[in-house]
């Protein structure tokens, strides 16, 4: 039960950082272990269990942008581990990634387990030990040596340990790391779809725009990008980015806030109402309710018509001015009161963890306690939907990787 290094998670961070630390120094006593007993498990549910690797985007700066937290410590982590080397390391393994119209990057069979086989075989090939049903409940350290007791009654003793445990919901889920004296940022849920109280755009799921703009009422978050609706409420890009960036605010609100829907995007209002008066005047004999304007979806129009008191028989030519304005004002001022969310695709993100401010940010190494490593999703870092996620445990793995190898070499 002893043990050069012990990893605790059996996820994306945890994997990657055995792996990476075996590889630089083939000589250690490699332990993961995992508290559920399924290993890898957010990585196979991951883009639809295609797995959404990384993000194409090779800038640093522009990299770190996607990160609601922790950008300000990720701008230099990249500069050492970044897109790039995730690619050319899975291309070493044999798994060749492919990039996506909006940058996602995808292993090219489409298919999860590629990735996973990648991680086992390398963890095998390296003589890295995997032991799961092992939740952590204690750590001590004694002298220069940790000891770590798990739910199953086992005790387990390492030089060094890498805390790769993933995010959390729960507070409680923390406290054996709390209990080390680290200071835990209240963990609350991410990337999530809004739940519309009223309904009443539910019957039209599955219809989306392309260029769309939700903004949160009384508050300065707001995201563009495609907007689809659900037989729940609202969902796609831009509702999904701004989950991630009002996190902490909706959780104050108990997920009960209003939000504004422009359909057409980021357009002004006196270019969206000089469109419409155009519309009027170009066919003016045509059914309003036939000829969507700003290539909006024939039914979603429809329904913005009714809501705008337009009869179905309404010609362009005889639209009243207060029909036309309440038009516009559902365009791009559609209101919807959410109550409630939902999980994207199972793809739980949590905002919170261990703070970055007790974390060496070249090797993610703590402050507080020497030899304690921490990578992933259990700190404070947490991005938008797009494989950035993923790149951040990636990062902070390597680092943690690089920094342990190093330390064993100058012992």
């Amino acid at each position: 039960m002893n043990w050069d290094l012990i990893v605790i998670g059996g996820g994306a961070a945890g994997f990657f950082g055995a792996i990476q630390t075996a590889s630089l120094n083939p000589h250690l006593k490699i332990l993961i272990l995992e508290k559920s007993p399924k290993l890898l498990s957010k990585v196979r549910i991951s883009g639809g269990g295609r797995c959404n690797v990384t993000h194409n985007c090779s800038n640093p700066f522009e990299l770190a942008r996607h990160y609601p937290r922790g950008a300000r410590s990720l701008k230099a982590l990249f500069k050492l581990y970044d897109t790039k080397n995730v690619t050319t390391w899975f291309a070493s393994k044999g798994v060749m990634l492919k990039t996506e119209n909006d940058g996602r990057m995808f292993p090219v069979t489409d298919n999860s387990q590629t990735i996973i086989d990648c991680f086992l075989q390398e963890a095998n090939r390296l003589n890295i030990e995997i032991q799961v049903n092992r939740g952590v409940t204690n750590i001590e350290k004694i002298n220069r040596q940790f000891r770590i007791s798990t739910q199953a009654g086992e005790t387990y003793e390492a030089k060094k340990i890498l805390v790769a445990a993933g995010g959390n919901s729960h507070q409680k889920a923390y406290e054996w790391i709390a209990e080390l004296g680290h200071s835990i940022v209240k963990p609350v849920p991410s990337l999530f779809t809004f739940n519309d109280k009223d309904r009443k755009f539910t019957d039209l799921m599955g219809i989306s725009v392309p260029h769309g703009e939700v903004k949160i009422t009384g508050t300065k978050f707001v995201q563009r990008g495609p907007v689809l609706i659900t037989h729940w409420g609202l969902s796609g890009p831009a509702v999904i980015k701004l989950s991630a960036w009002a996190a902490e605010y909706l959780h104050q609100v108990n997920y009960h806030f209003d939000v504004i829907v422009s359909w057409i995007g980021a357009a002004k209002e006196e270019e969206s109402s000089a469109a419409l008066r155009t519309y009027k005047k170009d066919k003016a004999k045509q059914k309003i309710i036939n000829n969507p304007g700003f290539f909006l979806p024939q039914r979603l129009w429809q329904r913005l018509c009714e809501l705008s008191g337009i009869e179905e028989s309404k010609v362009w030519g005889e639209l009243p001015q207060r029909n036309l304005n309440r038009l516009l004002e559902y365009l791009i001022r559609c209101p919807f009161h959410i109550s409630g969310k939902t999980t994207f695709k199972e793809e739980f993100v949590t905002c919170g963890g261990v703070s970055l401010t007790e974390i060496d940010s070249e090797t993610m190494e703590s402050k507080l306690i020497e030899d304690l490593y921490f990578a992933g999703e259990v700190l404070n870092i947490d991005g938008e939907t797009g494989g950035f996620n993923f790149q951040a445990a990636w990062t902070t793995a390597y680092l943690a990787a690089k920094s342990i190898s190093m330390s064993f070499c100058q012992c």
